[in-house]
């Protein structure tokens, strides 16, 4: 039986996440090199904002926020991708402190920086439980459990633990010593696991990875 339009309609959007998500980590840090002259890597990708790639960041950012917001499948999913929408966004407009180059870091520039931390880390949070508890569910009488159902399942968990490492990570990571963090940018390599993890399970739920051969279309469960 052929998709319905709906059906792709979902399939489509979490494609557009999971190749905006693995996209980003490798565009913001490829073009701040170009604008920059030297290949160097940033204190997070958050910190491009304060870049010539801001503009790149902010509206891939946007980009995924209106793909979550607009993603509609069963009314948990709608509830939870619809805040964790509104968080990307959220991210995008409150920009990291860390990183800027323009003068002194007022208070504000402070306050507006733990919002962006605060909306970053529960994204990812968001995120992560996607992986861990809606992509994973499985109502044998709508549908089989393939083995391929259950490759996805390891994928979803995998990237679901990768991201609440990172997420646990990324503040512990602000206790190394100036010159480690200076050297190894270890926020930025936290973060873009997170991502590339977030993308692949939406890729993978997207049916671009570990698709069934039953023509189904979307993954019903």
């Amino acid at each position: 039986m052929a998709p319905s339009q709906d059906m792709l309609t979902v399939r489509r959007l979490r494609l557009g996440i999971g190749v905006v998500g693995l996209a980003m980590p490798f565009v913001v840090t490829i073009g701040n090199a170009l604008f920059a002259g030297r290949v160097t890597l940033l204190d997070s990708i958050s910190g491009a904002y304060h870049t010539g790639m801001r503009d790149v960041f902010v509206g891939s950012m946007c980009a995924i926020g209106v793909f979550l917001i607009c993603y509609r499948y069963r009314r948990l999913d709608d509830v939870v991708s619809s805040v964790a929408g509104a968080l990307a966004i959220a991210v995008a407009l409150f920009p990291t402190a860390a990183g800027a180059q323009d003068g002194p870091v007022s208070a504000t520039d402070v306050l507006v920086g733990r919002v962006h931390q605060v909306c970053a880390a529960a994204l990812f949070l968001l995120l992560a439980g996607f992986c861990l508890f809606l992509f994973t569910r499985t109502d044998p009488a709508v549908v089989p459990v393939t083995p391929e159902k259950l490759a996805r399942n390891r994928v979803y968990r995998g990237c679901g633990a990768i991201i609440v490492a990172a997420v646990a990570l990324a503040p512990a990571s602000t206790l190394l010593p100036d010159a480690v963090q200076e050297a190894v940018k270890p926020l930025f390599w936290c973060e873009t696991v997170a991502v590339l993890a977030f993308g692949v399970a939406w890729l993978v739920k997207g049916e671009a990875i570990i698709r069934d051969g039953s023509g189904r279309g979307v993954d019903p469960t």
